[in-house]
């Protein structure tokens, strides 16, 4: 097996920010991820992406020298679940080099079969189902609200919370969208129970936030969770909180539901049995992303039918997408259409 990788920046069309870039010198206009390519002695190949973030102190960097460390000749299309846990043993962590490989090895398998990644894993997916939040990040009250109306085909906002100007922000977002659904993603900003609890029953008000995400840090002990799950009008999901099945315990305890990343578990595989380990505890799932191409977010909504939500828009938030893949039309996303049908569904543009 050969690999191959490379760093591609992805432009923002606004410059992107949450709670934890505050005092970090603010929004970014570009996001680097790194493309994974697989190919065998037979001429079969795969394609895979990984989006590091600095909020798990990943980069392009730590990406870079764990696939150095990679002896691809362990890896085969033949074998995805094998090869990464052969993956696992070369070092713990590194999740993003990690679910690039999978998504790649996936995108392999599912090809030489000929069939699509949602098929390959016995989920298949329904056209006309699965509707995606779009996300407004943090900035000015003025531009958040430009941007919400930037957003006005989509049935459903996600919009970053978590700074002193929360209530401007928030007011900005309604005034510009009356009415709209809104998920809130505080993104760990709250500091304490006391100070969530305020936040929540505020936005309860509205009635219209369908819930909110990681409202306070994940390191604070699991009885200030409790004691905010008990008490909270709203659903609390949980994304910081919930890196993988082994987190499954906790947040039952903690929260009403989970967001589930594939850069955060490792990939696909990883992903899907987070999902379903927390399907069967009965927790509510959502699938998140990160800035991402469209081969990581459609690689996600071959999930989609593991999950209650989907805040796949990471895409949508990018002007120089260099792969097409899964489209989302007015929020709701389907490979109807598209080009490719096996493997991932991805192509190259240009």
């Amino acid at each position: 097996m050969r690999l191959t990788f490379r760093r591609f920046d992805l432009a923002l069309r606004h410059p992107w920010a949450i709670s934890t870039d505050l005092g970090q010198g603010g929004g970014r206009s570009a996001y680097p991820v790194v493309f994974v390519e697989l190919t065998d002695a037979q001429g079969r190949h795969g394609l895979g992406e990984g989006s590091p973030s600095s909020q798990y102190h990943e980069s392009h960097e730590t990406v870079a020298a764990f696939l150095g460390r990679v002896d691809a000749d362990r890896l085969s299309f033949d074998d995805p679940a094998g090869s990464m846990a052969y993956l696992d043993s070369v070092a713990p962590g590194n999740f993003p080099a990690k679910c690039a490989v999978d998504l790649a090895l996936l995108d392999g398998a599912a090809k030489a079969a000929g069939r699509p990644v949602c098929d390959l894993l016995g989920l298949g997916f329904t056209e006309g189902r699965h509707v995606t939040s779009f996300t407004i990040g943090l900035d000015t009250p003025e531009i958040m609200a430009r941007k919400t109306v930037e957003a006005a085909a989509m049935p459903v906002l996600k919009m970053k919370l978590g700074c002193p100007r929360d209530r401007d922000n928030f007011a900005a977002v309604r005034g510009a969208a009356p009415g709209k659904p809104v998920r809130v993603d505080a993104n760990a900003g709250w500091a304490t129970k006391e100070e969530a609890l305020r936040n929540i029953l505020w936005l309860a008000d509205d009635g219209k936030i369908e819930f909110v995400e990681q409202p306070m840090p994940p390191e604070l002990p699991d009885a200030d969770w409790g004691w905010l799950k008990e008490r909270s009008p709203l659903p609390i999901f949980g994304d910081e909180l919930y890196q993988s099945v082994a987190d499954v315990d906790r947040c039952v305890r903690c929260v009403h539901g989970v967001n589930v990343k594939l850069v955060k578990t490792g990939g696909i595989l990883a992903a899907k049995a987070a999902l379903e380990a927390a399907r069967d505890r009965g927790l509510k799932t959502m699938l998140g992303c990160m800035i991402e191409s469209s081969v990581l977010i459609s690689a996600g909504a071959h999930l989609a039918e593991l999950t209650d939500h989907l805040d796949l828009d990471g895409n949508l938030l990018i002007t120089n997408d260099p792969y097409e893949g899964v489209r989302t039309g007015r929020g709701v996303m389907g490979f109807s259409g598209v080009g490719a049908a096996t493997g991932l569904r991805t192509t190259a543009l240009g």
